[in-house]
Parts: structure tokens; C-alpha cells; sequence
């Protein structure tokens, strides 16, 4: 029986490439959206892969989804915390409702999904959690404190969770793209996206496929000596 793979984020952008390297890989995949129901069927008539609308945000939903889940794939042993949004803006003019947002989508839902499921992963004895932060995280952006803030918190989150799940077979690793090929870097002006590439020692925005490519190396039952890392995929851009 295949293992079961949720994807949080799982129908658009780099969710989307992870969800079907899971499925390619011969995982049980589960993907995850939070309100663009057209884009998720789109996504669900050309993968086949299930759909799932929750709030990531909301931890009594993702509990309520975790069982739901189990009930119709099985277990998941394999969680991947990829949803994400942006609510950009410096400090001085940031609202409360900007800051919030994004901390609640991108860092409590890490808490939130990796609660409903690190119970039966520790009695198990075997679960593999991946957590997409960000080069924004790592070096700060302009604009984003929201954002960085909650990156750079996976990060810690990760480090920790993985000392807890370690004796139990469970491995918490994370990911820290760059600036990867997506609707939402696409949606920077044109002058912007041309600087952001040139500080880009590899000399092109990364693909959504290689952010899945990691994820497929770190979830294998063979990587149980890797945990609490952090993979940086980022064509050279931050190195540290």
C-alpha cells in the first residue's frame, strides 16, 4: 500500500509540482486549497489527484480534514507545509490585518496541519514532514517583514519538531526556495524581476519542479539520517 502524501498549497505553483512528483513517485497524494475552488478542479481533472479545501489557518478545520483524509486514503505519513501568501508592504504602512494574515496562513499552519497528523506518525513510527520556507526568510526582504518573519520562524520550527520526532522514525526537514518560475513571481514588474536575475549566480529563476525534486529526496524511506535541514534551492543566490 502506498504511503499517503498531503500537500498543503497542493493545486497551484510549487504545491502543484510537489503534488504530482508525490504521485508520480507512487504516493497516495492529498492536495490541499484554501479558496480558488476553479484552479483546484482544473488541477483535479488533469492529476486525478483528490482535492481537499480547508483553512491551513484554522487548526479545528485541519483536524476536522486529517480525519477525513485518514478515513478515505489512510494515514498520512507524509506532510508537506507548503501553503503560502504574500501580503506585501514596508512597516509604516503595514495594517495588523496584512501582518496577521500572513503568520496565520504560512507559520500557525505549520503547527496546525503537523498536529493533526504527528500523533499517529510517532505511533506509527515512521513520518517524513517537509516545510517550504523561503531565501526570504534566511536574508530578509525588503517590504516583507510579515513574510520573513513567518519563513524565517519555519525554519526554527523545523529544527525543533525534528529533535522531537527523530526517536520516533519521524524526519522534519525544510526547504528554502529562491525566486522560483510562479504565478507569484511572474506578478513582479518586469524591470524588478530583470535585477532580481542577475544576482542569480546560476542566471535564471528556478522551476517549481525543482523545489519538487527535493521534497521527493527528502521524503524517501532511505533518508532517515537527514532531519532538521534545511535544503537551499535557490541557484546560488543566498549562500551562508
Amino acid at each position: 500500500m502506498s504511503r499517503v502524501a498531503l500537500v498543503t498549497g497542493g493545486t497551484r505553483g510549487i504545491g502543484e509540482a510537489i503534488a504530482i512528483a508525490l504521485s508520480g513517485a507512487g504516493y497516495s497524494v492529498a492536495a490541499n486549497y484554501g479558496s480558488n475552488k476553479v484552479r483546484a478542479q482544473q488541477f483535479h481533472e488533469r492529476t486525478n489527484i483528490p482535492i481537499y479545501q480547508f483553512d491551513v489557518s484554522d487548526f479545528d478545520q485541519c483536524q476536522t480534514a486529517i480525519e477525513q483524509i485518514s478515513a478515505e486514503l489512510g494515514p498520512v505519513e507524509v506532510l508537506v507545509n507548503n501553503a503560502g501568501i504574500t501580503r506585501d508592504g514596508t512597516m509604516h504602512r503595514m495594517s495588523f490585518e496584512q501582518w496577521n494574515a500572513v503568520i496565520q496562513t504560512n507559520l500557525a499552519s505549520c503547527f496546525n496541519v503537523s498536529r493533526a497528523v504527528i500523533g499517529g506518525m510517532r505511533d506509527r513510527g515512521f513520518g517524513r514532514i517537509v516545510n517550504i520556507g523561503s531565501i526570504n526568510g534566511q536574508a530578509g526582504q525588503y517590504g516583507q517583514v510579515n513574510y520573513a518573519a513567518a519563513k524565517s520562524g519555519i525554519h526554527g520550527f523545523t529544527k525543533a519538531l525534528a529533535q522531537e520526532g527523530a526517536s520516533r522514525g519521524i524526519t522534519v526537514n525544510a526547504i528554502a526556495p529562491g525566486y522560483v518560475n510562479t504565478d507569484m513571481v511572474r506578478a513582479v514588474p518586469e524591470k524588478v524581476l530583470e535585477k532580481i536575475i542577475a544576482t542569480i549566480p546560476v542566471g535564471r529563476l528556478g522551476e517549481a519542479e525543482d523545489i519538487a525534486r527535493g521534497v521527493l529526496f527528502l521524503v524517501a524511506d532511505k533518508a532517515s539520517f537527514i532531519t532538521g535541514s534545511t535544503v537551499d534551492i535557490n541557484g546560488g543566490q543566498h549562500m551562508y
